[in-house]
């Protein structure tokens, strides 16, 4: 960031009240032209407030924003996309069916006379993509293209807007390792060479000090801190963000592995998987690890039913298990975690304790009537153990938190008593408080219930540091077992990357 830069944001003492919920207060926040500002603290902080206010999608209670010394009152996401504020969220929005250069342009497609000038919008997208360095095809379909390339586009969309002040709303929690880089590269040169300001929200701290120059913290709704990222350490971050210290961040455990629940032998599809053989006990939680594309999702997916294997065999308790179909797996003891809880895990307009029962209605039901004491028993009895923070167990799920919707989906599994729980990225888009909330409450089923747990996961600290032993993936196999507590990150990233 240019010394004494000139200030192209400031929000001064934003309010913002929901019915029953103060999610802002007096939070004052500014933003110098090419600064790449961190936002963090944990779900339910106010960071997604604060930025629909940035936006223009909430309107502030109490509070100043100016945009380029421009005070605006009421702002609307039209007068704010007008002043060059662009905010890239996590969940993209975009138009799948539509062409790159289509998306980059919607809503303001280039004309000739009263016909589009489709030639011009070709053009100028594949000009800002050379600009850019991103060798994406102006006529390719958005929904052919990866997550990242999605992001780039969106990217693409706002510079083309001219946008200078960019919001990026958790653009790693899908990306390999190699995209992030490639996304931090960009973002370090826009920042530094067209002078465009940052705003980059994120639940992984080792990105924030690997790309922010300043950061500020949210907690309860308040600015907590804000200032130089070099003044900060991980657990000085931690402590502004949860307002205590955290000690290790992976609880200890002591393991006693009992019998094996689940085998699988040479177990293969038509697509991703390749002879994948894997060896789960008692009380054991046990990792997959692998890079983009290394079939760490499609082994779970297979072996709760949700897709159909081609060869190999899969034993539960000792015993050759089909499973064909989702109840197949919960049958036979196993629950998903799904790797997108919004939209594979969760009925988001539904309220908690619906959420919270859906797989389990037999357990509270007589001759096929559902008890009401019973129901609210049980639900009751999961929002404590979880910890689940809710005004009430009717509240419509989509209203929490991401930690808080992560728990609703354990606690249906747990109140659906499974076995054996596959869970594919089980702390993605929750912040680190949330995390070792997860991280404590996967120990107590393996040890308490001697519940085996199967978790796949992308950060590789994590597996190492929750996990008994793990399985390493390599483009569909299983290419090594390793003891997590005696490897490292580096062997483990040689036989994941090995070709």
């Amino acid at each position: 960031m240019p010394e004494a830069a000139e200030t192209v944001l400031r929000l001064d003492g934003i309010s913002k009240s929901f019915p029953g919920v103060r999610a802002l207060s007096d939070v004052t926040f500014s933003l110098a032209r090419g600064e790449i500002r961190a936002l963090v603290g944990e779900n339910g902080a106010g960071k997604s407030t604060l930025m629909k206010i940035l936006s223009g999608a909430y309107v502030a209670d109490a509070g100043r924003i100016e945009v380029f010394s421009e005070a605006l009152t009421r702002p609307s996401p039209a007068a704010m996309i007008a002043r060059g504020v662009a905010v890239i969220y996590q969940e993209l929005a975009q138009a799948p069916h539509l062409t790159v250069a289509e998306n980059i342009f919607l809503g303001r497609l280039p004309r000739k006379g009263l016909r589009i000038d489709w030639p011009a919008a070709r053009a100028r997208t594949a000009e800002v993509m050379q600009r850019l360095g991103f060798d994406i095809d102006p006529a390719a379909r958005l929904q052919d293209l990866s997550v990242a390339r999605r992001q780039m586009v969106e990217i693409a969309k706002a510079l083309v807007r001219d946008a200078r002040i960019i919001v990026l709303d958790e653009p790693s929690a899908v990306l390999a390792q190699a995209e992030i880089d490639q996304l931090f590269a960009l973002v370090k040169r826009l920042a530094r060479e067209n002078g465009v300001a940052f705003v980059y929200i994120s639940h992984r701290l080792g990105e924030v000090f690997a790309l922010a120059d300043t950061v500020t913290v949210l907690r309860d709704g308040k600015a907590v801190f804000d200032g130089k990222a070099s003044d900060l350490n991980t657990q000085i971050l931690i402590r502004h963000m949860v307002g205590r210290d955290m000690g290790d961040v992976y609880p200890k455990r002591r393991t006693k592995p009992g019998t094996v629940v689940l085998e699988t032998k040479g177990l293969s599809d038509r697509t991703f998987l390749r002879e994948a053989s894997i060896t789960l006990r008692k009380g054991e939680i046990v990792g997959l690890f692998g890079l983009a594309g290394a079939g760490r999702t499609e082994l779970l997916r297979t072996l709760f039913g949700a897709e159909h294997p081609s060869a190999g065999m899969i034993e539960v308790a000792g015993a050759p298990a089909s499973l064909r179909k989702p109840r197949d797996g919960i049958a036979n003891g196993l629950g998903l975690l799904p790797e997108d809880r919004k939209t594979q895990g969760l009925f988001l307009i539904q309220s908690v304790g619906f959420n919270i029962l859906s797989a389990s209605l037999s357990r509270v039901s007589d001759h096929g009537i559902i008890s009401a004491r019973r129901e609210r028993e049980t639900v009751r009895a999961q929002i404590d153990r979880l910890s689940v923070k809710t005004p009430s167990a009717g509240a419509a799920v989509q209203n929490l938190s991401g930690g808080n919707q992560q728990k609703c989906v354990f606690a249906r599994l747990v109140a659906a008593d499974c076995q054996i729980l596959l869970a594919d990225e089980p702390t993605r888009g929750v912040d680190v408080g949330a995390k070792r909330e997860i991280y404590d409450l996967l120990v107590e089923l393996a040890a308490s219930r001697e519940l085996a747990v199967l978790m796949a996961s992308s950060e590789l600290p994590e597996v190492l540091g929750i996990c008994d032993r793990l399985y390493v993936m390599r483009e569909g196999r299983v290419v090594k077992e390793l003891d997590a507590r005696a490897t490292s990150e580096e062997e483990v990233m040689t036989y994941a990357a090995l070709h």
